[in-house]
């Protein structure tokens, strides 16, 4: 686990989380099952961007910084929401680079991140089993735009090539330390 307390919540509290990483690592289906778990609201990052970032993922085109930039603001306007709300939450969101943290973070200081982390190969697969808008090609250049969690941000790596409950249960156990996962 990294770093320190951001703001919003008392040490030890978290409210809201982003499950992160990079294509394929499964952020939807362990997100849900966090949030179940949480008993908070999940939001779907990739329903917050728009028709012209899905097309252009969709031709293998990679988001550059002005394509993410009113996504993440629209993913942190909903985080924020939900803490006015008084709901607990858990968003699906890539969070590749430290600046998209920063962004995300102007919803609510103290998000909490957990970086799915898995081998190329491994999620090149899942990628060919499955269907998304995001095509195989793209693999390479989320991996190469990934900037690890660094020191001063809240947050943990969890190694996502064990089976779901086991990756949910770590999650769950960074997010709520001390408590049964």
């Amino acid at each position: 686990m990294t770093g320190s307390q951001g703001g919003g919540a008392p040490a030890g509290v978290v409210r809201h989380v982003v499950v992160m990483g990079v294509t394929a690592t499964g952020k939807t289906t362990v997100g849900r099952a966090l949030a179940d778990a949480l008993s908070g609201v999940f939001v779907e990052g990739d329903a917050f961007h728009p028709r012209a970032n899905i097309d252009k993922m969709s031709a293998g085109i990679p988001l550059d910084d002005d394509d993410r930039r009113p996504w993440l603001h629209a993913l942190a306007g909903e985080i924020a929401r939900l803490d006015a709300a008084g709901e607990t939450s858990v968003t699906a969101c890539s969070a590749l680079r430290r600046r998209y943290r920063d962004w995300l973070r102007e919803g609510y200081a103290g998000l909490f991140f957990v970086h799915l982390d898995a081998p190329s190969d491994v999620l090149l697969e899942r990628m060919r089993r499955r269907t998304h808008f995001m095509p195989p090609s793209l693999l390479r250049s989320q991996l190469d735009t990934l900037e690890p969690l660094e020191a001063g941000e809240r947050g943990v790596v969890v190694d996502d090539t064990r089976p779901v409950d086991e990756v949910v249960a770590a999650a769950l156990a960074a997010v709520r330390p001390g408590e049964p996962a």
